[in-house]
């Protein structure tokens, strides 16, 4: 009997079916709203297909040179890249590259467009003291195989800036950055050293170069070192120089010496070193001085 009784107010209350009536029309929008971008977002997923390049990534420097070189269409907003280039003479002269700046940018390549989203964080490398970013590459999902092209231009074209030349590294914090503008090679016959010290020298490196597969078989770690000693001005960094520029080698510089140096961040350094390059040790006699000094101190052995 109640039960019936409140049916029956409930169906004669005009307020009371206008609510629920009210109510079910708003939670279908909202369900049909909810499908939509459910469904938007699963299409988006099969059609197109993104790629992420963070600015920590040595892509992405061989990226911003490449695009500075494509016509983006429908940019409006513009970053400024520097770059110098060092003539035969000493001299050099500096120009300025227009890349498409933060924001959504466009551009055809190969027949694809694509869409760049170039990011800026608010949080800063406190190495660099530059903020960090990231570039995204968005196209259709059946043009997904121009993305590796496309970094593999990008490399090829900032490494044929470096053809001939010598670049110069050194650490910042747990990375390693060029330093000043690459260097003209170096030509081995310029040193002078004691007879026959710079053809054995090389002679050694070639032939360690070359047997890379012995030491992989046998499970030796494939690394060679070489210590050059003297008084200032004797030769050492000459030498190396001109042994990087007849390998065809960089170089990358860390100071034993310094104070910010702890082991860890030194076993990341020398795992992580740029492809063809020579590491040069400096101030390693400081390091073992300082070995000394401490277990001298704390009866260390």
């Amino acid at each position: 009997m109640p039960d019936t009784f409140f049916n029956s107010l409930l169906e004669n209350n005009p307020y009371f079916t206008a609510g629920v009536g009210v109510v079910g029309f708003g939670a279908g929008l909202a369900a049909m709203r909810r499908g939509l971008v459910l469904g938007a977002e699963l299409t988006r997923r099969r059609l197109l297909a993104t790629l992420e390049i963070h600015s920590k990534d040595v892509s992405y420097m061989w990226f911003l040179q490449w695009m500075s070189q494509q016509s983006a269409r429908r940019t409006h907003r513009y970053a400024v890249q520097t770059s110098f280039v060092q003539h035969d003479n000493g001299s050099v002269s500096t120009a300025f590259s227009l890349v498409p700046g933060p924001g959504r940018h466009y551009f055809k390549w190969k027949g694809a467009w694509f869409q760049i989203e170039r990011h800026r964080d608010k949080a800063i490398d406190l190495i660099t003291t530059t903020p960090f970013e990231t570039v995204t590459l968005t196209t259709l999902s059946r043009d997904r195989h121009l993305f590796t092209e496309l970094l593999h231009e990008s490399r090829e074209i900032a490494l044929a800036k470096q053809e001939g030349k010598t670049v110069i590294y050194t650490s910042w914090g747990p990375e390693w950055k060029p330093f000043g503008l690459p260097r003209k090679r170096r030509l081995l016959s310029s040193v002078i050293l004691d007879e026959g010290v710079k053809e054995r020298i090389v002679t050694d490196v070639e032939e360690f170069i070359g047997n890379g597969k012995w030491y992989s078989e046998r499970g030796i770690p494939y690394r060679r070192g070489y210590l050059l000693y003297g008084p200032p001005g004797s030769g050492k960094s000459s030498f190396i120089q001109a042994l990087a520029g007849e390998l065809g080698y960089n170089i990358c510089i860390l100071n034993l010496g310094e104070r910010a140096l702890t082991d860890d961040r030194l076993n990341h350094l020398l795992s992580n070193a740029p492809e063809r390059s020579i590491l040069l040790l400096e101030d390693i006699d400081a390091a073992f001085t300082s070995r000394k000094l401490q277990d001298d101190g704390q009866g260390l052995a």
